[in-house]
C-alpha cells in the first residue's frame, strides 16, 4: 500500500517575526532597511520592539514604493507604531525618559511592519493597533 503525502495548499502560512530592538540597534540606516525589507519580502509580519527614526521610516516606505512593479506580487508595506508617550509626565520624568532613550534606544514602542499582500489594514490610535489580515 502506497501512502500519498498530503499536499499543502499553495497558500503560505502566516509568519510573524518578533525583532528585538537590539537586533538592529547597532546597524546603520541602510542595513536596518535591508534587514526589514528582506523579512517583509518573505511575506512575514514584523513586530519590532521599539520604533524607527522618522527618516528611516520614510526611507523604508520609499524603498518599498520603488519595488512595486519590479517584484512579482509585491504591493508595498503597511507600517504602524504605538508608543507610550504622554504629555502628563513631570519635567524630571521627561528628562529621565529622554536620557534612557538616548542610552538604550527607542524601546518603549512597538512597530508593526508587514507586506500589503498580507496586511489588509492597520487601524491605529495612540494606545493600540488593530491589524486586519487578508484571507489566505
Amino acid at each position: 500500500m502506497v501512502k500519498k503525502k498530503k499536499s499543502r495548499s499553495k497558500k503560505a502560512d502566516l509568519t510573524i517575526h518578533f525583532m528585538p530592538y537590539s537586533e538592529i540597534a547597532h546597524e546603520d540606516t541602510i542595513h536596518r532597511i535591508k534587514k526589514i525589507m528582506g523579512i517583509v519580502l518573505a511575506n512575514r509580519i514584523i513586530i519590532l520592539q521599539g520604533k524607527l527614526r522618522p527618516e528611516e521610516e520614510t526611507r523604508l516606505i520609499e524603498n518599498s514604493m520603488t519595488l512595486i512593479g519590479n517584484i512579482k506580487g509585491f504591493q508595498g508595506i503597511e507600517i504602524a507604531t504605538v508608543s507610550n508617550e504622554e504629555d502628563t509626565h513631570s519635567l524630571f520624568n521627561r528628562i529621565r525618559h529622554n536620557i534612557a532613550r538616548i542610552l538604550i534606544g527607542e524601546q518603549d514602542a512597538i512597530t508593526i511592519i508587514g507586506p500589503a499582500t498580507v496586511v489588509k489594514e492597520m487601524k491605529q490610535d495612540p494606545k493600540k493597533i488593530e491589524l486586519m489580515l487578508n484571507k489566505r
